[in-house]
């Protein structure tokens, strides 16, 4: 029998989960539009890593029932974002890996995915796995990335830092003090 050939950006989801195919490869992380506007401006994608990625089809027998139709997507790459406390770059390092069951309509995956722990598809004729592969990798990215320890110190920008509220309270008088003086009659500063 004659083996066939995938392409991740249209595929054939059933035969390749029925044929229990693999697919790997890499791409460039610029390559990824929506991955790469995430960069940090003074790390632009095109210098991040190459994005890893795997496919693996897997037919799960059943009692009494056909097989279920599963995919593993493996993604591994590294982004540098905005460190929220420095405004720095920081570098990600993302790892993904995924089990989608894939199911007849999507009646189907919508009941089954309120219970399941793994994502429930509805079977479609042409997956674009890229796009699954990018929107895995934007999930996994943190929400507020930071630095373990930021390389330099806080800038005192902000006007709300500590630092500078040590500083400032010397000169500042206590709003309560001046309450204090309405209420005995006397002068306030």
């Amino acid at each position: 029998m004659k083996k066939r050939a995938f392409v991740p950006e249209k595929l054939d989801v059933e035969n390749f989960i029925k044929d229990e195919a693999s697919l790997e490869g890499e791409w460039p992380a610029s390559d990824l539009a929506r991955f790469a506007a995430s960069a940090a401006p003074e790390r632009p994608a095109d210098g991040w890593p190459p994005v890893r990625w795997r496919l693996q089809g897997q037919l799960r027998e059943q009692r009494r029932a056909d097989p279920q139709l599963w995919l593993q997507v493996e993604a591994s790459g590294g982004a540098w974002l905005t460190c929220q406390r420095c405004l720095q770059p920081v570098e990600e390092r993302l790892d993904v890996s995924r089990w989608f069951q894939f199911v007849g309509s999507e009646d189907e995956a919508a009941s089954l995915d309120a219970e399941a722990e793994e994502d429930v598809l509805a079977l479609t004729r042409h997956l674009d796995a890229r796009e699954l592969i990018e929107d895995e990798l934007l999930l996994a990215l943190p929400l507020v990335p930071r630095h373990e320890s930021c390389p330099e110190p806080l800038s005192a920008q902000g006007g709300g830092l500590a630092e500078d509220e040590g500083a400032d309270e010397e000169q500042r008088p206590n709003p309560f003090a001046k309450l204090a003086a309405l209420k005995k009659g006397g002068p306030t500063q």
